[in-house]
This record gives C-alpha cells, structure tokens and sequence, in this order.
C-alpha cells in the first residue's frame, strides 16, 4: 500500500525533528480542525481525526438530530440522519463527514520547481480545506511543530541545569555563540563569555549549563563560562574524591580567564583535600588549567576558624595579626610590610578573590602603616580625662582607633571591653566627645592659620 503525502510528512517530522508520532499527529489534527473553523465558521462543532489506514485526516461536523430544521449548519433531519446512521435518536449528537472539495481553479503551465514542491505538499489539505486554508494549516502545522520542539528541549534539559555539557560551536549571533548540543542549540550568551578566549566554527567547547528557559525565539538553554559552577564542576570530574564526596569543595571565586581559588575540606583524616586536587605531579589541576585555557588556580584548605581561613585564602602573603569586627563582618588583616603588594595582589586581584571567597569585607595594612594608626589611635584617646595608659592599651587592642571611633559606640559595649559599670562607661564616652571637639577646632585653626603664616613669611623676605 502506498504512502499518503500525509502519511509520508508525519514520518517526515517524526524521523528529522524527534518528535513522537502521536504529537505530531495530533498536532496535524489541531492544525486541520483550526483551519476548518476558519473557512466552514468558529459557530460550528468540527473534529479533525486521523485515519491511519488511509493516511489521511477526516473532518467531521457534529449536528443535533431534530424533527424540524432551523440551521442546517448545527442540525439536521431525523429522516436524513437515519440514513447516516439507523441507531440514532431525536437530541442524538452526529458526526458527519465533510467531504473534500474539488479544485478547479486554472493552473499556469509555466510553474517552478518551488511551486510544484508546493502543489505536492498541499494536495491533500488543499481538496478537504480549499488552498486558502491549506496553507493556512501548514502554518499552523510549522509553528506547533517549534512549539513542541521547543517543550521537548525544555523537557529533556529542564534537569540538567548546573551541569556540565559539551557542544560544537556552530555560529554567532550579535556577539553570542551559538553552540550545537546534537538534538537541540544552546546559546552562550556575551556577558557568560570570557574575554581572553576566542572560538571558531566547528571548535568543540565545554559549558556550564546556567539556565533552562521556554524562549520562543532564541535557543532555550543558556550557557556559562564564566560562572564558578563551571570550576566546580571540571574538579569533579578530575578528582574522584570530589565525586565520591569524600572532598568537599567549600567555597569557590573566579575572575574568569585570569584566576581563581578553590577552598576544600576532607571528610577523612587520611585524605589531604589539597593533594587529592592537585594530583601526582599537578595532574588534575593541570587538567583543570587547560579546560579553562590557562586561567590560574590556587587550591587552599577551608578551616571553619574565619581567621585561620582567611589566612589561607590570601596565600601566597603571610599575615602577621587579623582583626575581625562581626558587626560590621570586615576584618582588617595586618601583613609585613614587604608583604603588603603580594597581599594586595595585581591591581587588587588577590585580596578581592579572598573576599568572595570568605565572604567577608577585607582591609589591609602593612606593619608600618598599622602601627602608625595605632599610634595616632593612641595619641587621641590618651587626651580623654581620667584614664590611665592600661585604660588606653585595652581600647586600643580592641579595636578602637580613634576618639571619633569611641565616641560613637556605645556604654555597653565599652563597659564589656573595660568590665566596668555603663556609669563609669558613659563618663569615658563623654571625655572622648571633648577631644573630638578640640580635635575639630584644633583643625579648624590650622586651615586658618596656614595661608596668613605663609603670606607673612613672603612679606618678610
């Protein structure tokens, strides 16, 4: 038996788009019964229904079977109806066939091969639907069939996000690359690339599945390279302890295409979070460098203790005291000072990847510019009447470093520090209110004084 044309488009989709034959049939019976509504009238009831024995779709109008009609296009006679079907009852519903019309309309004998392709395609719609409608139909047929490709990318990636995937760069699109994913296009978008990598056609490329989305008009699954989930998960495919959970990875900073650190922890004692990353001879991490084209990786060990871990993660600098204010959750960290730029790093690289790393605001000083604070600390808040040198050092240490400074907190907390009364507290809050205001006047004399000193000096000479 021969294949309708019908027959021969639904394998068509089915084989090309991967889309289930029961979709794409009913997707043709929706198509149909859409474009029948629009030619026979929306008032009436049409059902369009597949007939797999002949390849075809059949339309089918349903009228009420009444004594007397009064619109033949919802009813129809009882006497005519038992001709259709001789069980049918006076309230019965009945289904009848609309049968294809004939085509007469004048052909051109000069026709290209395009219009011929079209002719072949819409014979059969064109003799049930009228050529008006056919078209109209595969319209329909071609933009349901985006429709369900479309839900069944979402539905095959819809779990995969956060993972990795590979693809083949096809094209690029207003900055953005366009990537083949085999049975759907992904697309990586500017702002998800990095700026040090470039790409070709036909270049294989490895990303970070960032979102899934239902876009109607652009690829639906949105890549990364850029996005910290794409570190992470490159280490777990190299390092088999990250895999099987026995290193943790703790935290994660990128600043794509130049550097990055990995914080890791172990659930063993006799597994080194560090080494396992690292591999014999830096093998895995190495792995890790060229998936990422060069971008450099410090691997450190995550402590629970935020002191002791920031103290790693702005290795390679050592650090000689940290300071941690949880109120404001910064911590001031103090290296020497032929430390300070490797602490500091290339235009402030290093102490920023530590910060997103720990999750704290970071400050740092050299020991020579601290203790000029501390200095200058101590210089203000020994001028507060009534307290002695031990008073000062346990204010200094605790992190006061001015008098505006202890004059803004409050007697509780100066009270806890000192383990004195909020009384004797509030009075030593005050004191520091006064040197403020000397201090303010005291630098209010000195913007005054200033150009009337130097416009006597240039008298005098």
């Amino acid at each position: 038996m021969m294949q309708s044309e019908l027959e021969r488009l639904v394998e068509t989709i089915t084989r090309e788009k991967s889309i289930p034959r029961d979709v794409v049939v009913e997707i043709l019976e929706s198509a149909v019964e859409a474009a029948a509504r629009r030619k026979y009238g929306q008032a009436l009831d049409i059902e369009a229904q597949y007939n797999d024995e002949l390849g075809e779709v059949e339309l089918f109008k349903f009228v009420r079977v009444v004594d007397e009609v009064e619109d033949d296009g919802i009813e129809i006679n009882f006497e005519e109806a038992r001709e259709l079907d001789e069980e049918c009852e006076i309230g019965d519903d009945l289904g009848v066939k609309l049968e294809p019309e004939v085509d007469e309309r004048p052909r051109s004998k000069k026709r290209g091969k395009k219009a011929k392709d079209e002719d072949r395609q819409e014979t059969t719609l064109g003799k049930l639907l009228g050529r008006i409608a056919a078209q109209t139909a595969k319209q329909v047929i071609i933009q349901k069939v985006r429709d369900a490709e479309r839900e069944l990318t979402f539905n095959e990636f819809k779990d995969r996000k956060g993972e990795l995937i590979t693809g083949i760069v096809r094209r690029f699109e207003k900055g953005n690359i366009i990537i083949d994913l085999n049975r759907a296009e992904a697309i990586l978008p500017r702002r998800e690339q990095v700026q040090t990598e470039t790409y070709r056609q036909g270049d294989r490329i490895q990303a970070y599945v960032l979102d899934i989305t239902r876009a109607t008009r652009q690829p639906q699954v949105v890549l990364s390279r850029t996005h910290p989930g794409l570190l992470m998960k490159l280490f777990e495919m190299e390092v088999p302890e990250i895999y099987e959970g026995i290193v943790r990875i703790e935290a994660c900073a990128r600043e794509p295409g130049h550097r990055a650190k990995i914080a890791v922890s172990s659930t063993d004692n006799d597994v080194d979070p560090v080494g396992a990353c690292v591999g014999l001879k830096g093998s895995r991490v190495q792995a890790v460098v060229g998936e990422l084209r060069g971008e450099a990786i410090d691997i450190i060990p995550w402590h629970p203790n935020p002191a002791r871990f920031i103290q790693y993660a702005i290795a390679p600098a050592q650090v000689s005291r940290v300071y941690i204010d949880e109120s404001t959750h910064t911590m001031e960290l103090v290296v020497p000072d032929d430390q300070l730029a490797k602490a500091i790093g290339r235009r402030g690289q290093n102490v920023r990847l530590a910060a997103q790393l720990t999750g704290w605001r970071i400050d740092i000083f050299s020991d020579s510019k601290h203790q000029a604070m501390l200095d200058g600390a101590r210089a203000e808040i020994e001028r507060i009447e009534g307290i002695d040198d031990h008073v000062v050092d346990i204010l200094v240490r605790a992190g006061f470093q001015s008098a505006q400074e202890l004059a803004d907190s409050e007697a509780s907390e100066v009270a806890a520090i000192l383990e004195i009364d909020e009384e004797a507290a509030a009075a030593i809050l005050q004191g520091a209110d006064a040197v403020v205001e000397m201090l303010i006047m005291e630098e209010s004399q000195r913007r005054h004084s200033g150009p009337d000193e130097e416009a006597g000096e240039e008298a005098s000479t």
